[in-house]
């Protein structure tokens, strides 16, 4: 008997790859996305393979809806119904509200808010028998950050369309978020910046992949929660 399929985008590194083994142990099968990240997608897929799931590697540009079509065309091809989806695929985009340009402002708002919209869509109709969206946010989405406007105005769209989707999609299908604060250091954020926002938390120190990951067990198991956004960041929200 086939493991049920949960597809990752952005699986490659970083979180997503987190959210695709801590699913794999799980006992999903893992739809591995991305897009310029070969190596390390082959990497994590060997990782997932590692835990006894089968792995289909998945690459998409998302910020075209051509490719996110094409996309469920593999998923549609794997021998495994579709329960799990995770839009961790983003980009942090910098620029100041006077100087950002707009292609830079579409780049993010493209990837961070609308490839989920059109990639909830699409799972939606390969969920037959239910499932579970998760929407990859950010503890920014409450914050006033103007070093990343278009990332946090995404962000904090995202949450918002989480709980449409959420409405809409039920009973069938629940839509969850999961906002983390500082987790690991983004290449736009200089190791001074880092250790100066980690010192300002109350727990004083980062989160760990799986702490994040943990979350997106918690809905996984817990069918009663749809529509809410499960904050996992140390207390950065109260700084």
């Amino acid at each position: 008997m086939s493991h049920p399929l949960a597809l990752v985008t952005g699986a490659a590194h970083r979180l997503g790859r987190e959210f695709a083994l801590a699913l794999a142990r799980m006992g999903f099968s893992i739809g591995l996305h991305y897009h310029n990240s070969a190596q390390e997608a082959d990497r994590t897929k060997r990782e997932v393979e590692a835990l006894g799931v089968s792995v289909c590697l998945l690459r998409a540009d998302l910020s075209r809806p051509d490719e996110i079509a094409s996309l469920f065309d593999g998923v549609r091809g794997f021998d495994a119904p579709l329960k799990v989806l995770v839009n961790s695929a983003a980009v942090m985009t910098v620029g100041h509200p006077r100087d950002l340009k707009v292609e830079d402002w579409d780049a993010a708002l493209d990837l961070n808010l609308r490839a989920p919209f059109l990639i909830s869509q699409e799972a939606a109709r390969l969920m037959t028998d239910g499932g579970l969206i998760v929407n990859v946010s950010d503890i920014g989405a409450n914050k006033a950050w103007s070093r990343y406007p278009s990332y946090t105005v995404s962000k904090s769209a995202l949450e918002s369309l989480t709980k449409v989707l959420a409405r809409a999609f039920a009973p069938a299908i629940r839509v969850n978020a999961i906002a983390p604060g500082l987790v690991l250091k983004s290449e736009v954020v200089t190791p001074e910046e880092w250790t100066r926002l980690v010192d300002r938390l109350p727990l004083k120190r980062p989160a760990r992949g799986e702490e994040i990951a943990s979350a997106l067990e918690f809905l996984v198991k817990n069918e009663y929660v749809t529509g809410q956004t499960i904050v996992v960041d140390g207390g950065y929200s109260l700084v």
